[in-house]
Formats: structure tokens, C-alpha cells, sequence
């Protein structure tokens, strides 16, 4: 088998819900992206492309329909090219970086494109279909940019909290204090944006046409632990979760070039890391949170390396208390995870986080000239994955 490699990465702004980004159908952000990966590698002729392996966690609006299908078709690449969809809810992108690295070692294709898509402004509302017409009660339109819906009555009921009462358990039952969560998410912001003055994200960031939005929306540099202590909890009336200590409803895409080491001739430059380990873990659906603690395990038990050896982390932040929670039980060097900030500053938009982190982690690795990395994501409903890369550039 051969080796898998990540060649690029390139992603939107990610915007606020029902801001810069609203008024864009999540297929044609994923074109935008998709797009971008092509142009930035002009050697590679996109008929090359073995397939496209494509995220979303939604699907109910419009991302129908194998959204990944219409991205190629919307994105102009030759109809030629095949695609498709993949949902593990928030890891969904990174799931599909996974599935395209086992689709080169495999040998099954040279290049594959990966990545995901969320529009979290434009999911829409969806009224159960009754089993007779006309029923004589009233039907309860329910919102799918977010969570549980349509729950089958058979589901125990501590396994269907919702995702903030879930990480209320979490923080209940580690201790993670709402200090400490106020000043992981100002760290969060600060960090986003000197890493976006700085220039981080230059080269990993494309505008989306026709939307004046260069910077992530979310980011709030002014933010501090003191105004964060001012927010009241969201979930629980004396809970330690707010909407400023918790990643956002948010809107973007994302999109990675992989391929294996001979693709380098077609697609025209160098890999910037090697997929070396890969790691899914799964637990009860409350304690998803916790879930990329032993993910992250897996995955380096796989590559053959251990936390002494990394150097950087992407986690995504979904929740301050449950990324403490996991830095916590991994016993690493906190200021190794998110360095250039994280999804509490800059935004989740579900589809397309995993493939950011990853992005993020291969240009971390290669700023600093660090060797190994790891990139993790928990998953509502119990789940998370990890990948664990290897610079080479």
C-alpha cells in the first residue's frame, strides 16, 4: 500500500449565523472551495481527480442531495469527476479526509479531493410527515441547523440532552470550573486574531465572490475573561456554558487536496504532510465531548508515536469545558492545542470544521517546522476522530 498525503488545504471565511455568509447556498460555497483547491494547483488537470469525498452534517435543506456531487457540478470540474457525501455530524469533513487517504492507500485513485460544507443560517425547518393526509392536531415545525430532532421515542432519554446540557454534565463531572472555560474561550479569540494579523491565514483562506468578508466574522478581539463572566449561562440557570464560552452557529466550507507521493508530478507541487494515523472512538451520546480523548489515542498508537513526540494540536472547540476536558486527559502542553486560535472564536459550521482543523494542523506543522501533529474533533451522538500527520514539507 502507499502512503497518503496532504497537498493542500484552503477554506472560506467562516461567517456568523445569519451574517456575511446568509445570503449563500451551502453547495455554492463548497464550489467556491472546491474551485480554489483546483486553481492554487494549475498543473493538475482536474480530470485526474479519482473522486470527491464530501462533508455535511445537515443534508436537509439545500445540501441535498449529495451536496458533494453538486459542489463538482456547480465548481465547473468535468462531469467526469465523481462525488460524494458523508455525515458524521461535526467530524463529517474529517471523516472524509479519512476516507480519501484510504482511497489512495488503497490505490483506488492518485488525487482526491475532501472537505465539507454548512450553512447553519439556511438549514431550515422541517414538519414531520403525518401517515394519514389531514391530520386533525397541529404539526410542530423543528429546526435542523443544530442538534437532536425528530427523536424516536425508543432513544433512552439521558442519551438525547441536548448538546449544551450534555457538556453542563461534563463540566459537573470534571471539575472544569466557569473560570476556566471563560478564559480558555478568551484565549480562544485573542489567539484567533493574532494568528489572522500575523498573516496565519493568509494562504489557507479564499473570499467567497460577491460577500465582502475577509476576516472570520466571529472573532471578537476586544473579548475578555471579564466580559465573558458577564454572560448568563445558557443551558442551566446556575450552569458554568454560554454562548461566549461555546463555538457559535456559524457558515462555511473547506476543502484538502490529497493524493499519494507520485501525484506530485500531476499535481504540480510538493506534499505538506503524511496521513499517518487515523483514530475513531465512540461512547454514550452525553458524553460525546470526551469521546476525542481516546481517538486521539488510537490514532497515534497507529502512527507508532507518542504525546511526547507532538509538537502541535488542532482540536475543535465545540465547548471550552469539554476541550479542557480533553487536554486534560491527554496531559499535554495547553499551549501546544489551537494556537492560532479555535472554533469558540472563529466558528463551527458542523460540515466543515474537520477539514479546517486538519488544514490548520499541516500549516502549524510547517510554520514552525515541527515533525508530528494531531487533529481531533468530537461528534455529537457519542463519537470522535482523530488524525494524526507527519510533516514532509
Amino acid at each position: 500500500m502507499t502512503a497518503a498525503y496532504l497537498y493542500d488545504a484552503v477554506r472560506t471565511p467562516f461567517g456568523r449565523f445569519g451574517g456575511a455568509l446568509a445570503e449563500v447556498r451551502p453547495d455554492d460555497l463548497a464550489a467556491t472551495t472546491l474551485r480554489a483547491a483546483l486553481d492554487r494547483s494549475p498543473d493538475l488537470d482536474p480530470a485526474v481527480v479519482g473522486d470527491v469525498v464530501w462533508g455535511n452534517a445537515n443534508g436537509a435543506g439545500e445540501d441535498n442531495r449529495n451536496v458533494g456531487r453538486m459542489a463538482v457540478l456547480l465548481a465547473g470540474l468535468p462531469v467526469s469527476v465523481p462525488a460524494t457525501t458523508v455525515n458524521r455530524l461535526c467530524g463529517s469533513s474529517l471523516d472524509a479526509a479519512i476516507s480519501a487517504s484510504r482511497t489512495i492507500e488503497s490505490g483506488d485513485a492518485d488525487v482526491v479531493l475532501a472537505g465539507g460544507v454548512e450553512s447553519m443560517t439556511r438549514a431550515p425547518w422541517v414538519l414531520p410527515k403525518p401517515s394519514r393526509a389531514y391530520p386533525a392536531g397541529n404539526l410542530t415545525a423543528v429546526s435542523t441547523a443544530l442538534g437532536w430532532r425528530l427523536v424516536n421515542e425508543r432513544m433512552p432519554v439521558e442519551w438525547t440532552v441536548s448538546l449544551g446540557e450534555a457538556n453542563e454534565l461534563l463540566a459537573g463531572h470534571s471539575g472544569i470550573s466557569r473560570e476556566r472555560q471563560d478564559a480558555f474561550a478568551a484565549r480562544s479569540h485573542r489567539l484567533a486574531a493574532a494568528a489572522w494579523d500575523a498573516g496565519r491565514y493568509d494562504d489557507l483562506v479564499v473570499p467567497v465572490p460577491g460577500v465582502d468578508l475577509a476576516r472570520d466574522e466571529g472573532i471578537r478581539p476586544d473579548t475578555s475573561e471579564e466580559r465573558l463572566a458577564g454572560l448568563k449561562p445558557s443551558f442551566r440557570p446556575d450552569g458554568t456554558i454560554t454562548a461566549g464560552n461555546a463555538s457559535p452557529l456559524s457558515d462555511g466550507a473547506s476543502a484538502l487536496l490529497l493524493g499519494s507521493e507520485s501525484a506530485a508530478g500531476s499535481i504540480g507541487r510538493a506534499p505538506l504532510a503524511r496521513i499517518a494515523g487515523r483514530g475513531v472512538h465512540a461512547v454514550e451520546p452525553q458524553h460525546f465531548g470526551v469521546a476525542p480523548v481516546e481517538a486521539a489515542e488510537r490514532a497515534l498508537a497507529r502512527a507508532g508515536i507518542a504525546w511526547a513526540d507532538v509538537a502541535a494540536v488542532e482540536l475543535n472547540e465545540a465547548f471550552a469545558v469539554q476541550s479542557l476536558a480533553c487536554v486534560d486527559g491527554w496531559g499535554v502542553d495547553p499551549d501546544v492545542v489551537n494556537a492560532w486560535g479555535g472554533a469558540i472564536a472563529m466558528g463551527h459550521p458542523l460540515g466543515a470544521s474537520g477539514a479546517r482543523v486538519l488544514g490548520t494542523l499541516a500549516a502549524r506543522l510547517r510554520a514552525g517546522g515541527d515533525r508530528w501533529g494531531v487533529a481531533a474533533i468530537c461528534i455529537g451522538v457519542g463519537q470522535a476522530l482523530a488524525v494524526v500527520l507527519e510533516n514532509v514539507a
